[in-house]
């Protein structure tokens, strides 16, 4: 791998230094946490920084905690750091079933659910199981602290609302007291493969369900009208026929040489009526394992 640009690298020791660095450069810097996207992209003369700022290492960074009820991930939290931890595992199984299939062991050793975020390709796997779980993202700057909603980051493709001489600091997730959970990804073959599109389901105690879709709109979409179609409906075949009908109403997928946006509304609605099936059976401690391969 050749990157044919030259940029000045820095790694600061605090996470106060690494703000002013940030608030120094603006634009004309960039984070390097996990590198899996941003080395691509600059290898490619996507993106050409004249700073790269690397966080690895900070202190602090890398805690994956439940505090009062609210989940906790460091900025600096892997994949494989969601996958192998036992708060996670104990109170939000989703997550770590959506970080088994994302791409191979090695992406997940490095990749970090917050730089996932960050990267903000349409096709991201955290973007869906986050958003339907009403996650925040916290953000640090010189200047202070703030908050965003994940229902208001994602902007566009590679967009988001994170802002020059900021860093992302946190993902917080307020968790339900119960909840089942159901992370679906379509890919081409299994291993390390592109999303051609997802979606993630939770259930929640008197039927009421969050649906987030990816990699079929420009960002990450939270399905607001199918949603709204399931409020304090059972399950049953014509409660989930009517959900998968509204599909193409909540997602606008493109053809490319990945697959066609016909296929990718076909499948949507396929994942759907899977993931609310195993979202509920796991609700009422019943249904597939989380991780079990259910397409």
């Amino acid at each position: 791998m050749t990157l044919t640009r030259s940029f000045t690298y820095v790694k600061p020791g605090s996470l106060d230094e690494a703000l002013a660095l940030l608030a120094e450069h603006g634009r004309a810097a960039a984070v390097l946490a996990g590198g899996t996207d941003l080395i691509s992209w600059m290898r490619d003369d996507l993106v050409a920084p004249e700073v790269v700022v690397d966080i690895k290492g900070l202190p602090g960074l890398e805690a994956i905690t439940l505090v009062d009820g609210t989940l906790r991930l460091g900025a600096l939290a892997t994949f494989s750091d969601v996958l192998r931890s036992p708060v996670v595992s104990a109170a939000f199984p989703v997550l770590a079933e959506m970080a088994g299939v994302v791409a191979s062991v090695g992406i997940r050793n490095r990749a970090t659910v917050a730089g996932n975020l960050c990267s903000a390709v349409p096709s991201n796997d955290a973007g869906p199981v986050l958003l339907a779980a009403d996650a925040l993202v916290q953000i640090a700057a010189t200047d202070g602290e703030r908050t965003i909603p994940l229902a208001e980051w994602f902007r566009g493709p590679r967009r988001t609302a994170l802002r020059g001489g900021e860093l992302v600091t946190r993902i917080t997730v307020p968790l339900p007291d119960r909840h089942g959970g159901c992370y679906l990804k379509l890919g081409r073959y299994r291993g390390e493969d592109l999303a051609q599109a997802s979606v993630a389901v939770l259930a929640l105690p008197g039927d009421h369900y969050r649906i987030a879709f990816g990699a079929v709109a420009p960002a990450t979409v939270r399905a607001a009208a199918i949603e709204e179609s399931l409020e304090g409906r059972p399950l049953d075949e014509a409660t989930l026929a009517a959900a998968a009908d509204l599909v193409p109403e909540v997602i606008s997928p493109i053809s490319d040489l990945r697959a066609s946006a016909g296929y990718r509304t076909h499948m949507c609605r396929v994942m759907l009526r899977r993931a609310l099936r195993a979202a509920a059976e796991r609700l009422a401690d019943d249904g597939p394992p989380y991780g079990e391969r259910l397409l």
